[in-house]
């Protein structure tokens, strides 16, 4: 398992212990659940989708404006956080606007990031220690 997998299975675990009681061991159904959950957030252009979407609905043109993609990689992206339902839609006129379903996404972002950054830190602390100056001799 990835750093980042393990990262985010602590996130939602800490999430899911604090938000309500799980049995332990957890269930495999809940096991599954909790996978396929991952799977859907492990493909960096739907964590870019559900990062533009924090700011609000949007369409598949105006995402993909956004993002630089193709219209068919944001639809099927789009499709599968909806299927998931990370996402919403409605039909707006000509248009289909999504929006976040569940804002216990970015909770989750916000563990891994954390994470992340202390894991970076701790790195970075190893490559650079702080560098200390040998005492100055007197005369």
């Amino acid at each position: 398992m990835s750093a980042t997998a393990q990262l985010f299975a602590c996130g939602i675990l800490v999430r899911m212990t604090v938000a309500s009681a799980v049995d332990h061991p957890l269930s495999d159904p809940l096991i599954e659940l909790i996978a396929a959950r991952f799977r859907v957030l492990a493909e960096p252009m739907r964590i870019r989708i559900l990062d533009q979407l924090r700011s609000g609905d949007a369409t598949v043109s105006e995402l993909q404006g956004a993002l630089g993609a193709s219209q068919q990689n944001v639809s099927k992206h789009l499709g599968i956080l909806h299927g998931a339902g990370m996402v919403t839609r409605t039909k707006d006129g000509n248009h289909v606007r999504y929006v976040i379903a569940d804002e216990g996404v970015f909770e989750l972002c916000e563990q891994v990031c954390g994470g992340v950054r202390r894991q970076l830190d701790e790195l970075d602390s190893v490559l650079h220690p702080p560098s200390v100056e040998p005492p100055r001799a007197v005369h």
